[in-house]
């Protein structure tokens, strides 16, 4: 028990959800989470990255479905058309899962720290909150990292309601929950490659 006596999160509880169903419009429009990083797909990456923190996998993919379907993971789509962003991927993702809890990471951002669930989970089950992110300093401040967050599986209504009323903005609609915020110190862990530059600049050098 913790100090708030809730009961601490198990891994078997939480759903594992890689974002990999954008644009990559400033990729070019290419498939971001099937361009390599070390040798493997970013989606690929991201998936064995989160696998040991999770209980089970879903990856959220709109085209080259039958790649992404090859992963090993299940595969989500979204409900709504023309990409409409991260929260449509969310949505996919929590109402394909299966668990108490969904948590979610995008495809681009490969460093992700390797305790991130059991950190977000901790801190959920201490604030009995309804989603925790998480969040690291840039630029001297603060920044929550919106779209690394876990979220109780029971928030898809009001995730569906808000994104059927035309909203899109991730922080309009966590305002609408009990949130928590979960510092983190490496703030690279959470850079994600925007641009093929980006990605790669996160590659080894010789």
């Amino acid at each position: 028990m913790n100090a708030a006596g809730a009961n601490p999160l198990q891994r078997e509880q939480i759903t594992g959800l890689v974002l990999a169903g954008g644009r990559g419009s400033r990729m070019g429009g290419v498939d971001k989470g099937l361009q390599l990083h070390r040798g493997q797909s970013l989606a690929q990456h991201a998936l064995h990255r989160l696998a040991p923190q999770v209980g089970a996998l879903l990856i959220n993919a709109n085209r080259n479905l039958d790649t992404y379907a090859a992963m090993g993971a299940a595969l989500c789509t979204d409900a709504l058309a023309d990409y409409p962003g991260p929260l449509a991927g969310l949505a996919a993702g929590l109402a394909a899962c299966s668990t108490p809890y969904l948590v979610s990471v995008p495809c681009d951002s490969p460093n992700f720290p390797t305790d991130l669930v059991a950190r977000l989970a901790a801190a959920l089950a201490q604030d009995e909150a309804e989603i925790a992110m998480a969040a690291a300093v840039e630029d001297g401040q603060l920044r929550t990292q919106p779209v690394f967050c876990l979220l109780r599986s029971s928030l898809l209504h009001s995730l569906l309601a808000f994104l059927q009323g035309g909203q899109r903005k991730v922080d309009r609609w966590t305002a609408l929950h009990r949130c928590v915020t979960v510092p983190f110190d490496d703030a690279a862990a959470f850079f994600n490659a925007n641009t093929l530059d980006e990605l790669q600049h996160l590659q080894p050098k010789a």
